[in-house]
């Protein structure tokens, strides 16, 4: 009888967690773009907060699997979605962090990158809020979040290229580290628009 009482008690709401970890995924990626324009210590320090913010919110994802019998998702797509939107802001956390020990003040390009990003995130975002609603329009932003890594992958080789003209060695090694975060960023987002897809064409 515990087992029963268990196993048809309320369950966890899957779809809020994973949109309530986009939701800070975004707002990590929207500050590490007010970093950009400041360069101040404490919007860096922000996307550092909303990074652990979003670990916690993955744990807690975690947690509910462990304890949860029949969920509305594949439990290992829940997982994989869960982690590939955990690393969206991982690399975005380490990009400041390697712009604040390299002492990389912002320029144009990391802006433009960071702006593409940006973009799929917030596809990637509205993909998940509509999981549950409009499968068809979250299928839609699932899609269209994936063509924002082939952009970026177009801007890396561009700017990986225009900084190879240079002489400073160190400057180049620096800021060649922190274009691979952002690519590595992309990669994610594209990640997430697979899982997304893989998920929803079941449920159509």
């Amino acid at each position: 009888m515990r087992f029963l009482k268990n196993l048809f008690s309320e369950k966890a709401d899957f779809y809020q967690l994973l949109q309530e970890q986009s939701q800070l995924t975004l707002e990590g990626v929207v500050s590490l773009q007010k970093y950009l324009e400041t360069a101040a210590k404490e919007d860096g320090d922000k996307v550092t907060k909303l990074e652990k913010a979003a670990d916690r919110k993955r744990q807690q994802v975690i947690d509910e699997l462990d304890k949860t019998f029949i969920t509305p998702i594949e439990r290992e797509d829940i997982f994989a979605l869960s982690g590939a939107i955990d690393e969206i802001l991982d690399y975005c956390d380490t990009t400041v962090k390697e712009m604040e020990v390299y002492e990389i003040s912002p320029t144009s390009e990391l802006k433009t990158m960071v702006e593409t990003i940006r973009k799929g995130t917030e596809l990637i975002n509205q993909s998940l809020y509509n999981m549950d609603k409009n499968k068809k329009e979250a299928m839609r932003f699932a899609v269209g979040a994936k063509k924002y890594e082939n952009e970026i992958e177009n801007l890396y080789r561009k700017y990986v290229a225009e900084l190879l003209k240079g002489d400073d060695i160190k400057y180049i090694l620096k800021m060649r580290e922190i274009y691979r975060h952002l690519s590595n960023c992309a990669d994610k987002i594209s990640l997430a628009g697979d899982i997304l897809g893989h998920i929803l064409i079941k449920m159509i």
